[in-house]
């Protein structure tokens, strides 16, 4: 790769000398041209004081040129993509050489015919417009002509959707680079203006109600998508009608590319599953709301995993006094470590590698560091894994949080965020019982200590480790078969960002007790989302990828709740989260569970559902399950 970059910047060097060396020949011969013209072609009628001038000022002509073409970005792009813009700049650079040449020339006496100079911003003009659109026609020939060309079967015949200026912008570069082994064979736009218009020679066909018809038409097997600025609802629209010609979709990721100049084929990505969700993401004024966090010291548990390092990577923005990072994975540690001082210079990081069950090692962390602020994202996730092993997921995600938020409000923490789930909502699996009496400790501790205990409650991530789209990914990738539990299983779903935002938010909102729910909007069915990844691979479901229904995994439900009935809702300033009302419960006796049910984790008590079942009447154990933890 490296040998790579060097051969290429070679090139480069080697193409932008040559560019120099023409320009060089063209300024000594656009002036001597200047005075033919003036003498009717004729050299020897030309007066001698007038070419003893013209040599004399011509090396500082040159040099000035030069230096007036490098600042007019002559030597920037070669013209591989000329548009308007660089025919001003070269017209300006033109003309501000012939204009210093004549003011220096007459300052000093040499003075030249007033057609000369006029003649030199001409022919200046003309040759190096000629000489740099000759660079572009020729490159363009030796990549469709002279180029080796990969087998015909793996051309991409490429149907661009847009006709605005990110699609020209592509459409030049795929013409002019000798990478892209690609051709656009048609563009679709829904600007009825520009509708069978000729755009770089390739027509622009019709609206989106013409894609399908032209993908088979054209034969296409590769889409872009190049309308950067459209709303997430609209270019949702235009993917689900891409993805139905079994054509492999790429996309130009957002308006902000467009705007600083950096429109390139590099730019292009594979349209994301999130891309489809048809709802723009959700907006939140972090710089109002991470205020508190700005100056305080902030600890993040399960700070190396999706949730906790997105987490991180927010707050460390925001100018905290510390970060501390704990975490029992010291892999991942290492890895948001290295990012945060790679990105965050100046920014006071502790790293810990630490267990949440460790009563004593939680306790020391927290007389150490005195957090201001925890965000508490350290859990056993997985539903199946937690299923033959329940008796770790008390452990770790009941007694890991009850220690942790004790060790809080014993050491005056000002406010503990605890990260929970849909699947505390009427759990039929022992995670989401687990988390369910979580939020049942936050709430309990509210009240008996000043620090603001919240939880917060969201569906699927999109993209976290474990979660089912990287699954998928890997399965098409190794050609199938993609492995779908139920065809009727749904989900809620959202992207790490919104995530975290959410999270940032209810600290922001926290007075103590609160749950604090996402509307996540309409749920996803997993099959339609397993075929719309399959199709955007440029595939057909059931047909070049297999769909392989395997039944639902244990303690897995068809559908996620994300509020429970008695709960109610409450609105925030946000439009988008909610606040759940706490549900009443017998303190005293709740502690008594959780002491009982702490002593069967630890003793490996074969029926250890049952135990949560006590605290968690909703919770709904499947089949006639005793599996030890």
């Amino acid at each position: 790769m490296l040998c790579g970059r060097m051969k290429e910047k070679s090139k480069s060097f080697i193409r932008q000398i040559s560019i120099l060396c023409g320009d060089i020949l063209i300024i000594f011969g656009v002036s001597i041209l200047a005075l033919l013209v003036r003498f009717e072609m004729v050299y020897s009628a030309i007066p001698d004081y007038y070419l003893e001038w013209m040599y004399q000022y011509m090396p500082m002509h040159i040099i000035c040129t030069l230096i007036i073409f490098y600042f007019c970005k002559m030597y920037r792009n070669l013209w591989r993509y000329a548009s308007v813009g660089e025919l001003c700049y070269l017209i300006l650079a033109c003309c501000s050489s012939a204009l210093l040449q004549m003011i220096i020339m007459w300052n000093i006496g040499y003075r030249m015919p007033i057609s000369f100079h006029i003649n030199t911003i001409m022919f200046l003009t003309g040759f190096t417009a000629i000489e740099r659109f000759t660079y572009r026609i020729l490159t363009e020939m030796k990549n469709k002509y002279l180029t080796p060309s990969i087998g015909e079967g793996e051309v991409s015949r490429v149907m661009l959707v847009g006709a605005g200026d990110a699609g020209r912008v592509l459409l030049k570069e795929m013409a002019a680079s000798q990478f892209v082994h690609g051709k656009v064979v048609c563009i679709i736009d829904d600007d009825v203006k520009k509708i069978g218009k000729v755009m770089n020679g390739v027509l622009v066909v019709g609206g989106r109600d013409k894609i399908l018809e032209a993908a088979e038409e054209y034969k296409v097997n590769e889409i872009i998508v190049a309308i950067p600025s459209i709303s997430a609802k609209e270019r949702s629209a235009i993917l689900h009608v891409c993805q139905d010609t079994n054509c492999s979709v790429r996309i130009l990721p957002g308006v902000y590319q467009l705007i600083n100049g950096e429109v390139n084929i590099s730019k292009l990505r594979q349209v994301e599953v999130e891309d489809l969700l048809g709802r723009d993401q959700i907006a939140v004024d972090l710089d109002s709301i991470m205020g508190y966090v700005s100056g305080k010291r902030v600890m993040v548990t399960g700070g190396g995993g999706s949730i906790g390092s997105e987490l991180c990577r927010q707050i460390a923005a925001n100018k905290p006094e510390m970060l501390i990072i704990v975490d029992i994975y010291e892999n991942n540690a290492y890895e948001i470590q290295q990012e945060l001082i790679r990105t965050y210079e100046g920014l006071n990081l502790v790293v810990l590698i630490a267990s949440v069950r460790n009563t004593k090692r939680m306790n020391g962390i927290f007389e150490t560091y005195k957090p201001h602020i925890v965000y508490h994202a350290a859990a056993h996730k997985h539903v199946p894994l937690m299923e033959t092993s329940p008796n770790e997921a008390i452990k770790n995600n009941v007694f890991g949080t009850y220690k942790t938020a004790r060790a809080a409000g014993e050491n005056g923490v000002e406010k503990f965020v605890m990260i929970s789930t849909d699947k505390a909502v009427n759990p039929t699996n022992i995670m989401g019982a687990s988390k369910r009496i979580c939020e049942m400790i936050i709430q309990t501790f509210n009240r008996e200590y000043p620090t603001e205990f919240v939880a917060v409650r969201f569906g699927n991530v999109l993209g976290s480790n474990g979660s089912v789209i990287p699954l998928f990914k890997k399965q098409i990738q190794n050609g199938g078969p993609v492995t779908v539990t139920h065809p009727d299983i749904i989900r809620y779903f959202m992207t790490i960002s919104e995530a975290v935002s959410l999270v940032l938010q209810a600290g922001a909102y926290a007075k103590g007790g609160e749950i604090f729910v996402l509307d996540m909007g309409e749920p996803v069915k997993i099959l339609d989302l397993a075929k719309n990844l399959i199709r955007l691979s440029g595939l057909i479901p059931g047909e070049d990828i297999k769909i392989q229904f395997t039944g639902l995994r244990p303690g897995e439900k068809l559908f996620e709740e994300l509020l429970m009935d008695e709960e109610g809702l409450q609105k925030t300033d946000n439009r988008l989260i909610f606040i759940g009302k706490p549900i009443e419960l017998d303190e005293e006796e709740f502690r008594s569970q959780l002491k009982n049910l702490e002593e069967a984790a630890v003793d490996e008590h074969q029926d250890i559902r049952r135990k949560v079942k006590e605290i968690v009447p909703t919770y709904v154990i499947q089949g006639n399950r005793s599996t030890p933890g």
